[in-house]
């Protein structure tokens, strides 16, 4: 009898294994002659040479399953087993509008007009500014179409990086290291990749720089080659910050450009360089500009008639 054991690697066991190792009970049961057996991180299965290959194929397509939808249903096994990849049940999606899956089976997928361009666009464009005001996705989305290509191994890392520049309030000195000083600023991206990778792997990702988070001033002297490169409140930076990022790609890079210009925290007499970049890069060859609006507002509904509100006095 030959024995194989197979070490889960930035996977929730209980996501994956099912409650009480339900999952990989039913997979156990329809091989009787051979023995699996769970315990930490590892299952270890005992048979024929067969019998090993067919059960290994198995795990392997469940983990290729949950990797791409975060769970594993007791149903989902059985397919697999009855040779036949089921998806998750039917939910009234459009999958043409899904990102991705992401943690626990949430469905991340472009909700508005605007915000399927902006995935469109992503995927025909190395450099695309998604611009609009607060509350159209424009962070979310880009999130999920950096992780997406992350998962299918289009990148090797995501870089995300914003300005740390206050929203019209003094901070003052933060205590901690970097990171802790950084991450009132970073809190959104966080928020966004919390509903996207579970909790193992990312951090797993972020420890090993696969995911990288950090704010402007430390990407000057960088080539990021090979990497999806996310530019978050791009209104705040200055037009010699937002020339500094530009360059910053590589040969096999992609980059999208979130950012308000409606809501620029700059000093008054410092002029936004996403402005400055929509007048200097218009009509540059691939490079995309994807205007979303009022209409694209995915939260609560009084935000529409607030930022409505707020355009009407402005003009």
């Amino acid at each position: 009898m030959l024995e194989k054991i197979i070490t889960l690697e930035d996977v929730s066991m209980v996501d994956f294994l099912g409650i009480h190792n339900s999952n990989i009970k039913e997979v156990a049961a329809a091989f009787p002659e051979s023995k699996i057996i769970s315990r930490g991180n590892e299952i270890r299965i005992q048979g024929t040479a067969p019998e090993i290959i067919r059960i290994t194929d198995v795990i392997d397509s469940l983990l290729a399953h949950y990797q791409k939808y975060g769970k594993i249903t007791n149903d989902n096994v059985k397919g697999y087993l009855n040779g036949i990849a089921k998806m998750p049940v039917a939910t009234g999606e459009d999958d043409d509008d899904v990102i991705l899956y992401g943690n626990k089976g949430l469905v991340v997928k472009a909700k508005t007009t605007n915000q399927k361009l902006l995935v469109e666009q992503a995927g025909k464009y190395d450099l695309v500014f998604a611009i609009g005001p607060a509350g159209t996705g424009k962070t979310y989305t880009a999130v999920a179409i950096a992780v997406r290509a992350l998962k299918n191994k289009e990148v090797r890392k995501i870089i995300i990086t914003r300005p740390a520049v206050e929203a019209g309030e003094n901070l003052g000195f933060l205590p901690g290291d970097l990171k802790e000083k950084i991450d009132p600023y970073l809190r959104p991206i966080y928020d966004a990749l919390d509903d996207m990778i579970a909790p193992e792997k990312l951090k797993l990702y972020l420890e090993s720089r696969v995911i990288e988070i950090a704010p402007l001033a430390y990407m000057r002297g960088r080539t990021l080659n090979n990497a999806f490169i996310l530019l978050d409140e791009a209104q705040n930076t200055t037009p010699m910050q937002m020339k500094m990022f530009l360059t910053r790609m590589g040969p096999s890079s992609k980059a999208i450009i979130t950012g308000d210009k409606s809501q620029i925290d700059l000093p008054k007499n410092l002029k936004s360089g996403l402005i400055d970049s929509i007048t200097v890069l218009k009509g540059i060859k691939g490079i995309s500009f994807v205007e979303l609006d009022g209409s694209d507002v995915v939260r609560h509904r009084l935000v529409k008639d607030i930022l409505a509100a707020y355009e009407k006095s402005e003009k």
